[in-house]
């Protein structure tokens, strides 16, 4: 079965497409319109007064000219000068007083679209790593009941060749209709592959070991109805391909381990689905990077399909659940969230993670 498509949608009613939520977008268009049609009217008032400031000097000049018949329209004059002067004082305050509050106005509504816009990416980081686990979730149960085949079982048992064919057959069907793996191996005790579900394309398989591997040894150690989780590594007996190896023990009527059955989950393919499948605008994403990261921040994918298992992310999570975080220097924002499992999967302390370039 393929991995699910990711898909994550937004009301156009609430949000802008990607970005900040359109309240504090219209807020933000508002506060800076104010200041525009503040700083326009302010400028009017400065031009009538000193067109008034010039009318009442003129007034005066002619009062002069006109000697004792002028006096009393030069005291006219004086007090329109005044009042120009008082009008001009007025709008010098507020002029200071609205500049200041539109600039506070404007860090608030720049704060709160950051803060929000944050929690916005947080909100997708944790959606990437919750996506990632319930399919891996499905490869626990898948790996557990696979184990308790018959033809697995019996092949465990008795690895003749008649079982080990009968055994292959029965994983190419499976195979068949998981596209998700790359292989299944059937595993004896002693670590010899005695049959997987593409003979055909790995035939050098069967009869090799894998005893030293951490997998085999630590799902060969499990009691019950447990499982070995995979981190993410590359498997060089499938073509150097990156697997998240699942494995439990088969056991036998009386609970005794016989052997190993691993599946190996295709890993790239199935990852780069949910990190590109992320709802970035056309217009962020040159900017953004989603990513699945290990709990050391090793790269487990990347939407631009670079540094997987071999770039560790910058940003430090400093012990958090979720976060966002701010290097000044690079000017990128880092939102994350670590996995909380899924069902009875645990989880391996990954993250989802949206890498962005403040624009």
């Amino acid at each position: 079965m393929a991995a699910p498509a990711l898909a994550f949608s937004s009301s156009p009613e609430d949000e802008a497409e990607n970005g900040a939520p359109c309240g504090a977008a219209t807020i933000a268009e508002l506060t800076a319109e104010v200041g525009r049609i503040a700083q326009d009217k302010i400028g009017r008032i400065q031009q009538i007064t000193a067109q008034a400031k010039m009318l009442a000097l003129n007034a005066r000049i002619e009062a002069a000219r006109a000697g004792e018949a002028g006096r009393g329209f030069s005291v006219v004059a004086q007090e329109v000068r005044g009042i120009g002067a008082a009008i001009e004082g007025l709008a010098q305050e507020l002029e200071s007083g609205l500049s200041s509050r539109i600039a506070d106005l404007q860090r608030s509504v720049d704060a709160m679209a950051a803060r929000t816009q944050g929690e916005r990416l947080v909100d997708l980081a944790l959606n990437a790593v919750e996506l990632i686990d319930r399919n891996l979730y499905e490869r626990t149960c898948d790996v557990r009941w696979w184990a308790t085949d018959a033809a697995v079982i019996a092949c465990a048992e008795r690895p003749d060749r008649e079982a080990a064919d009968h055994a292959a057959a029965r994983l190419g069907v499976i195979l068949s209709a998981y596209t998700v793996y790359l292989d299944l191996w059937l595993c004896g005790r002693d670590g010899t592959v005695l049959a997987n579900g593409r003979p055909g394309r790995y035939p050098q398989l069967r009869g090799a070991s894998v005893a030293g591997e951490r997998w085999f040894r630590d799902a060969l150690a499990l009691r019950g109805d447990d499982y070995v989780p995979g981190e993410v590594r590359i498997e060089p007996r499938l073509g150097a391909a990156p697997v998240a190896t699942y494995a439990a023990a088969i056991r036998d009527n009386g609970g005794s381990a016989r052997g190993v059955l691993a599946v190996h989950f295709d890993w790239e393919p199935q990852a780069r689905a949910i990190v590109q499948g992320v709802r970035i605008s056309e217009a962020d994403r040159a900017r953004t990077r989603v990513l699945l990261v290990d709990g050391q921040r090793r790269i487990l994918a990347a939407s631009d399909g670079k540094g997987m298992l071999g770039e560790t992310l910058p940003a430090g999570f400093d012990g958090r659940a979720s976060g966002v975080a701010r290097d000044a220097r690079s000017r990128t924002v880092t939102a994350f969230h670590r996995t909380p499992g899924y069902e009875t999967y645990r989880g391996l302390g990954w993250y989802g993670a949206i890498v962005q370039t403040e624009g």
